[in-house]
């Protein structure tokens, strides 16, 4: 499916015309109707419509789109942009995240936010400050106290009065249900989704948490239904992420695995050295089971 789009065809095109038979007309349809069947409708409602078909031309002649109508019909679900995707087009399927931005509320309060700051000001070492701090005792005003001013112990961090008081300002302009939002400290992650291969699917994400547990969620395909190129979206939790997996279970055919985990996630191939043609490691033109005949 992610091959030369010169010798693809679309499923919808005619026996004597088509380019790779095999893939194009049994495989890509196989692969279609199994992620129709387990992942876009489920089992007992595809099982309920496909039997359905089956009962309404049962000795008749129906054609594709008798078959695309029926589905639709029995199942009540619409899969016009299903059909149109994996039948009517070679686009394949590729989705990769291509970027997570971890947010957390703001709670303006003084003594939470002051402490993170230097926290996060302390990680942050510059070469500058590793080789200045060997120099302490010789610098200007370790050596003339008299040179020693209000910005010389001024500590940004230190909370104040007057950040309490604006703290309470503020806490005065929200609701309760607001209050609680921002003393949640909740973990919002946005993600950025792009559709590389240009067949929109549904979106199947799992989230590992720091704490070892995991959560599934899936994202019907109407989430492309206003730019079928890139969406984003924001998810909420209590707990924070370790790891997030698109398509984990292999659902979607999805053809390039590498941009599907945040942090990404380098995933391996294995090559072999190829001696020759035919023989050992290479191609001998028979099936597993003339070989195992051979044994």
């Amino acid at each position: 499916m992610k091959g030369d789009k010169r010798f693809i065809s679309p499923i919808m095109t005619n026996s004597e015309s088509v380019w790779n038979l095999g893939s194009n007309a049994y495989s890509k349809p196989t692969v279609a109707l199994n992620i129709l069947r387990e992942t876009i409708m489920g089992r007992e409602l595809f099982d309920y419509a496909y039997k359905e078909y089956a009962q309404r031309w049962m000795f008749k002649h129906p054609t594709p789109a008798d078959f695309f109508r029926t589905m639709e019909d029995a199942s009540g679900v619409d899969l016009d942009w299903f059909w149109r995707g994996w039948f009517y087009t070679t686009d394949h399927c590729d989705i990769s995240m291509e970027k997570v931005t971890w947010y957390q509320p703001n709670t303006q309060n003084p003594e939470i936010e002051k402490a993170l700051e230097k926290k996060e000001a302390d990680e942050k070492v510059a070469i500058t400050d590793i080789r200045n701090k060997k120099l302490a005792d010789q610098t200007y005003l370790s050596n003339n106290p008299e040179a020693i001013d209000f910005y010389s112990t001024y500590d940004k961090y230190k909370v104040t009065e007057a950040d309490r008081k604006q703290y309470d300002k503020y806490l005065s302009s929200l609701s309760d249900e607001e209050k609680d939002m921002v003393n949640s400290n909740y973990n919002f992650y946005q993600i950025d989704f792009k559709n590389i291969g240009g067949l929109v699917m549904p979106l199947i994400l799992k989230f590992d948490f720091t704490d070892g547990t995991e959560e599934i969620l899936r994202i019907p395909a109407e989430i492309w239904r206003k730019n079928n190129e890139e969406v984003s979206k924001v998810f909420m939790f209590e707990k924070e992420v370790k790891q997030i997996t698109l398509d984990p279970y292999l659902e979607t055919a999805d053809t390039e695995m590498e941009n599907n985990f945040w942090p990404e996630k380098q995933v391996p191939s294995r090559f072999q050295l190829y001696k020759s043609r035919y023989g050992r490691g290479g191609f001998s033109g028979s099936n597993p089971m003339q070989e195992a005949k051979k044994e």
